[in-house]
C-alpha cells in the first residue's frame, strides 16, 4: 500500500513536471483554456490543461493532465469522465470528494485516489472558507472524448 502510494505519487510529480514543461498550444480545441462548473451559488472549479497525448502502444487512448483549481467554498456540479480512468492527486489544501454510493472522503495535500471508467462523481468541494485547493488530475481516456460532463439531476 505504501510502494502504490508512492509509486503515486513520483507519477504525479513526474507527469506535473513533464507538462509544466510543455506547451498547450499544440492541443486540441476541446483541451483549451480554463473551463468552470457552477454548482448552486458556491464558486466554481477551474480545469487547467497541461498535456494531452495520444498514447503511442494504445490505439484510440490518450493521456491528459490537467490542474483543477478550487477556490475557498467551492463545489463542483456531480458529474462523470465517462469511460476515462482517473487519477486525482491533492497538490494543495483539501478536497472532500464522493463516488456514486460511496462514503464522503477528505483528502489532503499528498493524497490521492482513482475514479473507474463510469464512475458517478456526486461530490467535490473544498471545505475550507479561507484556503484555496488545487488538484493535478490525470485522465486515459478515448481520444476525441469530453473529459468531464456535467449532471445537475444529481
Amino acid at each position: 500500500m505504501i510502494g502504490m502510494r508512492i509509486a503515486a505519487g513520483l507519477l504525479a510529480v513526474a507527469t506535473l513536471t513533464a507538462a509544466t514543461a510543455c506547451s498547450t498550444s499544440d492541443q486540441p480545441a476541446h483541451a483549451k483554456g480554463p473551463t468552470a462548473a457552477a454548482a448552486s451559488t458556491r464558486p466554481a472549479e477551474t480545469l487547467k490543461p497541461l498535456l494531452q497525448q495520444a498514447l503511442p502502444n494504445v490505439k484510440g487512448k490518450t493521456f491528459t493532465s490537467a490542474v483543477v483549481d478550487l477556490p475557498p467554498n467551492a463545489r463542483a456540479m456531480p458529474h462523470r469522465h465517462g469511460q476515462a480512468f482517473v487519477y486525482a492527486y491533492v497538490l494543495d489544501g483539501t478536497v472532500r470528494s464522493r463516488l456514486d454510493d460511496k462514503p464522503v472522503t477528505t483528502y489532503h495535500q499528498g493524497e490521492n485516489w482513482v475514479e473507474q471508467p463510469a464512475a458517478h462523481h456526486v461530490l467535490t468541494e473544498n471545505p475550507s472558507p479561507t484556503k484555496p485547493a488545487k488538484l493535478l488530475v490525470v485522465f486515459v481516456s478515448g481520444t476525441g472524448d469530453k473529459l468531464k460532463v456535467d449532471d445537475p439531476r444529481s
